[in-house]
């Protein structure tokens, strides 16, 4: 596997692209984005966990339950959610004005939102701009370029990534863009994922990796506690790079494998991606927690951790106390033996061990200041009860999350 560059538009068949349409009012950035296949593709999708969600999200869960889709319209700056009737009206017309423009079925388009939530979509913005959308569509770099600035909001950081496999012979391409920054909370964490492959995978398989790589990247990602109303990770697979076809049948397969981890890999970069650029944050923080019964305890553990409001304002300010690790796993909810828990702090400053079987161990403060002011810090627990593990990926908590929280809508 080697990264590539062209993003959603790396894979055959697959254009992007992205324009202005005046959504966003107080901003020159692109707000309203295209992905779309020559051919009809396989698709699975996830959504939000959140009872209250978009429009767009109901919209979409409509037009993806029979696994195809041609095309993604996405804007920014509205989320479209809380807004009644004339929202799910907004909606139908967003698929349905893409469908029209690409000459396709309006169940073969999902539809994104992202934004402000409980203002009303300007959908005569959409209406205006849609054919300026289509002619920006491109099956290159920029393109995806275009559509990745028209689905972001309070990002700083582009979220994108394009791989490259062989499968049966045949050279298989990955590629995506993601969105999130803030209110961003396990499960399904706050993001729109788009991702796009020439493989041919076969629509139980297709869901079936997708909901595991979700599970190990995006359901393992916390900035805030927050879950959004809006969030949706799509996958559409168009077959051209004329490969065997993937099946749920070939789990053992190198073939599926291959797939499979190319997949997880992608979702992973693109988790780590969003919790570097969580909103606010100066530190991407890495909780992995080995030593566990299972996977699903380390999870539950690690998660907690990321998510302490305490432990992320101790990364800000580089300040070892790892007792609030501990702290956080007690309240967890599963079981775990402090007595036997280790505790480490991790950088590209060194590594350094403040906690040995749930008790201090003497340790340098300056070293650890050291090690915890770098831009990614680890926290590393040791159950040492068993052999499973599991990483979360999170941020510290500044003073700049509750600036930019505060004027959200202003």
């Amino acid at each position: 596997m080697k990264e590539i560059s062209g993003g959603v538009c790396a894979p055959k068949g697959f254009l992007a692209g992205g324009i202005r349409c005046g959504i966003k009012t107080s901003s020159q950035k692109k707000d309203l984005a295209l992905i779309y296949s020559r051919k009809i593709c396989n698709t699975a999708a996830m959504y939000t966990s959140n009872k209250v969600c978009a429009a767009s999200v109901q919209v979409s869960r409509e037009n993806t339950a029979g696994g195809k889709l041609r095309a993604i319209i996405a804007n920014s700056g509205n989320a479209n959610a809380c807004t009644g009737q004339s929202g799910m009206n907004a909606a139908r017309r967003m698929a349905r004005l893409a469908a029209d423009a690409l000459g396709i079925s309006e169940k073969e388009v999902a539809v994104a939102s992202t934004g402000v939530i409980g203002v009303p979509l300007p959908i005569s913005s959409i209406e205006n701009g849609i054919g300026a959308l289509k002619e920006s569509l491109r099956a290159d770099g920029q393109g995806h370029a275009d559509a990745l600035e028209a689905i972001m909001t309070t990002d700083t950081r582009k979220k994108e990534i394009a791989v490259e496999i062989e499968i049966g012979g045949k050279v298989v391409r990955i590629g995506a863009m993601t969105k999130g920054s803030g209110m961003i909370h396990p499960n399904m964490a706050t993001m729109l994922a788009f991702i796009t492959t020439d493989a041919a995978v076969e629509n139980a398989a297709l869901d079936s990796v997708l909901r595991l790589a979700v599970k190990r990247s995006f359901n393992r990602l916390t900035v805030d506690g927050d879950t959004s109303t809006n969030d949706m990770v799509v996958i559409m697979a168009n077959g051209e790079a004329d490969n065997p076809p993937v099946s749920n049948t070939d789990k053992c397969t190198a073939d599926y494998n291959a797939f499979y981890s190319a997949l997880e890999y992608v979702c992973t970069t693109l988790a780590r991606k969003m919790a570097r650029d969580g909103e606010g944050a100066t530190k991407l923080v890495t909780v992995t927690v080995t030593g566990a019964e299972n996977e699903d305890t380390a999870e539950t553990l690690a998660k907690s951790v990321a998510s302490s409001s305490l432990v992320k304002a101790a990364c800000f300010g580089a300040d070892a106390n790892w007792g609030r690790v501990l702290c956080a796993m007690g309240y967890a909810g599963v079981d775990f033996v402090p007595e036997k828990t280790d505790v480490s702090f991790k950088s590209v400053a060194g590594e350094i061990e403040v906690c040995k079987k749930g008790e201090s161990v003497p340790f340098s403060e300056e070293k650890a200041k050291k090690i915890l002011s770098e831009e990614e810090i680890e926290i590393l627990v040791n159950l040492n009860y068993g052999s499973e593990k599991a990483s979360v990926w999170g941020c510290d908590l500044t003073y700049d999350y509750v600036k930019i929280n505060g004027d959200y809508r202003s």
